[in-house]
């Protein structure tokens, strides 16, 4: 019940953020807030002052509510994670709802997950819809910054420079193309002008299906 209630937390502050990116300094009504999020008045009113009794909600009756700074930092973590699971599903062969799947997905990315995403889909800014994609906290930025040292994408190896592979965003059938010859853990060789090597064959990657391979290289490990 309680990792339950709080994704409740979560969507309504989730949802506090939606508010907040359209109009920063206005205050939003219960009314607003519950059509929204498809429940009812009452129930909006009471998850409101449950949410301002943790600090996350700045709520005054019959003005309506906005996010403090922490719930700011909570909301746009959430609205995050959720347009970088998007981003995933779209690059994903997946054809099922992607908003109600990237809904779900936000609830179990934790911060570890979250730099790993950030890494693996080379750090978006827009979700598949064209809407910008919040920043990291602050807290994950560095750590972010660290992973982008040594994982990268394969088109951005040097020449003779090898890397082990982390990650394929690969369709079915781009994997095709490539005669399933490639794996996870696999260690690959850039030899320049889009030619690479896997334990000394030789194969011919577009610039598109290399910057769906994230490696992870040895620069600047101690």
């Amino acid at each position: 019940m309680a990792g339950h209630f709080q994704e409740f937390e979560d969507e309504y502050l989730e949802t506090m953020y939606e508010f907040y990116e359209d109009e920063a300094s206005a205050r939003v009504r219960t009314g607003d807030l519950a059509e929204r999020l498809g429940v009812s008045p009452a129930s909006a009113t009471e998850m409101i002052q449950r949410l301002s009794a943790k600090g996350f909600i700045d709520y005054e009756r019959y003005k309506g509510a906005k996010l403090t700074a922490k719930g700011l930092v909570h909301g746009q973590m959430m609205k995050r994670r959720h347009r970088l699971a998007e981003v995933l599903l779209d690059r994903i062969p997946f054809d099922g709802n992607m908003h109600e799947t990237a809904c779900r997905l936000e609830h179990a990315i934790d911060d570890d997950l979250e730099v790993a995403l950030t890494v693996l889909l080379g750090d978006p800014q827009l979700d598949p819809s064209g809407r910008d994609i919040p920043k990291s906290g602050e807290h994950l930025e560095q750590r972010v910054k660290a992973f982008q040292q040594t994982h990268l994408e394969l088109s951005n190896l040097k020449v003779n420079e090898s890397g082990t592979i982390q990650g394929i965003l690969l369709s079915e059938a781009l994997k095709s193309l490539i005669n399933s010859s490639m794996n996870l853990g696999d260690v690959i060789v850039s030899h320049g002008e889009d030619v690479y090597s896997i334990s000394g064959q030789e194969m011919l990657l577009s610039d598109t299906i290399a910057k769906s391979i994230i490696v992870q290289t040895q620069r600047n490990k101690n």
